[in-house]
């Protein structure tokens, strides 16, 4: 199990004070990393980073919005004043609460969803790889729904759908240096999720026993461990890859 330890690496997670990330950030801390848990809320980051740092690991909670590149050279910034430099960078923040037909939704909400799930991954990889050592790796979350039709959520697909195509020419562009990968979450009952189909975890639970050959939920874990996997050096020859984690959906 050596292969998957992260011992001496500095990650940086975004979109970690709750849900996957929350989840990305422990299990890598878990594994060994320096961890740095960023997100809007700063008293989100604050939590995971202390409850990192209780259980024994190494964390800085950094408020970011990933919207602002100035606030993503801040967060690099802060990880190589605290830790040294940057190995593991992790796109993590996105989400849509806005659901509607394509031809009904309103152009700033398009702008919204493009600037938050697509737009800030392009950038905060760009920082990230300005600083990164050799032989790190990027991690982008994107969705299944890249990859299908999702009616009321379609600018979120499209959205999703372009993190995919910028990880396999990032992946094409930045090697050998810097392996770029992708994790496409199934039915995980984070609030982004709950609060955007306006179904509680009963709801989910139900539609995941039909759905999904697994007939369950994912969860947090499931989804961090896909991460540890890449990140690692058992995912050393990794790279260009989208790996859905969603129960066999």
């Amino acid at each position: 199990m050596h292969s998957f330890e992260l011992t001496g690496q500095v990650a940086v997670v975004t979109g970690g004070g709750q849900g996957i990330g929350e989840g990305i950030a422990k299990a890598f801390a878990d594994s060994g990393a320096a961890v740095v848990v960023a997100a809007r809320h700063a008293d989100r980051v604050q939590r995971v980073a202390d409850e990192i740092a209780q259980a024994g690991g190494r964390a800085l909670a950094v408020p970011t919005d990933v919207t602002d590149r100035a606030a993503l050279v801040a967060l690099a910034d802060a990880t190589i004043d605290a830790f040294g430099g940057i190995d593991v960078w992790v796109n993590n923040a996105g989400g849509s609460t806005v659901r509607s037909p394509l031809v009904e939704l309103h152009e700033s909400d398009w702008a919204a969803c493009l600037s938050l799930n697509l737009t800030a991954v392009w950038v905060a990889s760009v920082v990230a790889n300005e600083r990164m050592n050799d032989g790190g790796c990027i991690i982008n979350v994107t969705s299944p729904a890249a990859t299908r039709a999702v009616l009321g959520s379609g600018h979120y697909s499209a959205a999703k759908a372009g993190v995919n195509a910028l990880t396999l020419t990032m992946a094409m562009e930045l090697a050998p240096r810097i392996r770029v990968n992708g994790v496409a979450p199934g039915m995980v009952p984070t609030e982004v999720m709950m609060t955007a189909l306006d179904m509680d975890v009963p709801d989910l639970e139900r539609l995941a026993a039909k759905r999904t050959p697994m007939q369950r939920l994912g969860t947090p874990d499931d989804i961090a461990a896909a991460a540890v996997y890449l990140a690692s050096a058992a995912g050393g020859w990794v790279t260009g890859q989208i790996i859905t984690v969603a129960g066999g959906q």
